[in-house]
This record gives structure tokens, C-alpha cells and sequence, in this order.
């Protein structure tokens, strides 16, 4: 995974790594469209998705459109924490051209309200 890009969202947007092998064009079709999908899923508790939240650590495309991502939650005691990973791969698998998508759960760095977007600051009036 060799080209980076950054994706645009919160302010500790989560780096796109793609692998040499997707031309760039295709790559940023399919960063949209996995930030669209990352958008989709919401925590249960808090009126905000998992993207604006800034739970979204890292996302890898590799040659052949696997996807990989780290993610974390707001507290390692989450109440979803055994099935949110499975809502990010169900969510990102269903975007034309990614093959499947795996989700590790990561808590270094652990999340901090910083991360969050003005969107998401906005949906809790966390200002």
C-alpha cells in the first residue's frame, strides 16, 4: 500500500492507503464511496456516525480491493463493541468494487472528544 491520500471528514481524518495496482481515479471512487458507507453506521447512543465521530483510524485498499480498516470506540466498555466491527464490514462490503472488508478494533490512540468533526460537535452540542 504504497499511494496515500488523505480523506476528508473530521479533524483527525483517517489516512486512505491504496496499493499501486488502483489507478487513482477508481481509488478516489472508492474512498467516497467507503466514507459514504463509514457515514451509515451510527453508534446506537450517540446521534452522530462513526466517521464524524472520528472513530475511523485507517482504511486500506489493497490491489485487490480488500479493505482494511482501524477503528476505534469511544470507550473499550462500549455496549455495541462486539458488533459495531461487524456493521463497518457489512456497510463498506456492499460498495461496488470492494471485494470484502475486515475490521480490527484498535484503542492506541485511545479516542478523545478532539477527534470528533464540527458535524458531530454540532449533533451534540458539544461546542
Amino acid at each position: 500500500m504504497s499511494s496515500d491520500a488523505t480523506i476528508t471528514g473530521g479533524a483527525n481524518t483517517p489516512k486512505v492507503a491504496g496499493a499501486e495496482g488502483v489507478p487513482r481515479a477508481e481509488l478516489d471512487r472508492l474512498t467516497d464511496d467507503i466514507v459514504a458507507a463509514l457515514k451509515s453506521v451510527y453508534d446506537p447512543e450517540i446521534p452522530a456516525d462513526i466517521y464524524e465521530l472520528g472513530l475511523i483510524y485507517k482504511v486500506d485498499i489493497d490491489d485487490d480491493r480488500k479493505v482494511a480498516i482501524d477503528m476505534t470506540l469511544t470507550a473499550p466498555g462500549c455496549p455495541v463493541a462486539g458488533e459495531m466491527p461487524g456493521w463497518v464490514e457489512d456497510a463498506v462490503a456492499k460498495v461496488p468494487g470492494v471485494q470484502s472488508c475486515a475490521v480490527t478494533m484498535v484503542f492506541d490512540p485511545p479516542w478523545d472528544q478532539s477527534r470528533m468533526s464540527d458535524e458531530a460537535r454540532v449533533a451534540l452540542d458539544m461546542w
